[in-house]
């Protein structure tokens, strides 16, 4: 069973910035997709960033420009930068890593129920 462990979420004002972290307890370097998704109470969980296993990037429209997602193989940790937060940001973020399943199913379009692992999220709340 691998498991995912996020951190690095916290409050901040409308315009600070937030970097997430994802530690994961087997190798990152064997995932074929990794991604960040958010979900506010009552609402449909939403994509945020995916890295594939050859560093390609997709961003969700909303976050683009303001968001990096990134790895680290050597830590086994996925990170998530985001700047210049705004109060639509406010959501519990998940990490998500994939080690083959749905393989048919590229990266930057993979639901969560594609996904073979999730972490339990941290929460980010941005003030206005």
């Amino acid at each position: 069973q691998v498991t995912l462990v996020e951190s690095g979420g916290g409050s901040v004002q409308a315009g600070g910035s937030l970097r997430l972290s994802c530690a994961v307890s087997a190798a990152i370097a064997t995932s074929d997709c990794m991604a960040w998704f958010r979900q506010v109470p009552g609402k449909r969980l939403i994509r945020v960033a995916s890295i594939d296993n050859s560093g390609t990037t997709e961003y969700a429209t909303s976050v683009q420009g303001r968001t990096t997602v990134s790895k680290d193989n050597t830590k086994n940790t996925l990170y998530l930068q985001m700047t210049n937060l705004k109060p639509e940001d406010t959501a519990l973020y998940y990490c998500a890593a994939n080690y083959g399943r749905d393989p048919y199913i590229p990266c930057a379009r993979k639901a969560t129920a594609h996904f073979d692992y999730r972490g339990r999220g941290t929460q980010v709340t941005v003030a206005s």
